[in-house]
């Protein structure tokens, strides 16, 4: 899956426990009629794709959903979901795909028009 917006937010890397496990967040705006703040979490050595991007750059991330089931001391179940980065690009601009068109001087005017021709299309 992914997510396209731009950055809001790139949080610094954090570490935890004794083995070292690492995590750094970034906030993607999605650019639609309402647009949603998406917390996408980087871990371990994915932490350091997010050092050459600047808050306010367009982006496009791929993401995995990430699901985990605990039981609290007191028996009950608790689900968490996160929303887990591997790959960040930077968007491409979408004007730039567009093949370019001719101006409408490169075109000759047609000269072989029959009056005569009958028109039978029915609208």
């Amino acid at each position: 899956m992914e997510v396209q917006g731009k950055i809001k937010m790139i949080g610094e890397t954090q570490t935890f426990g004794s083995n070292g496990f690492r995590k750094r967040e970034l906030v993607v705006t999605t650019e639609e009629q309402y647009p949603q703040h998406i917390l996408v979490e980087f871990v371990q050595d994915k932490t350091d794709l997010l050092n050459s991007y600047q808050v306010g750059q367009a982006v496009k991330v791929s993401i995995n959903l990430r699901g985990r089931e605990w039981v609290n001391p007191q028996g009950e179940t608790k689900y968490f979901n996160s929303v887990q980065g591997w790959r960040i690009e930077a968007a491409q601009a979408e004007a730039g795909s567009a093949p370019p068109v001719a101006p409408t001087e490169a075109f000759e005017p047609a000269t072989n028009l029959n009056e005569e021709d009958h028109d039978d299309l029915p609208f």
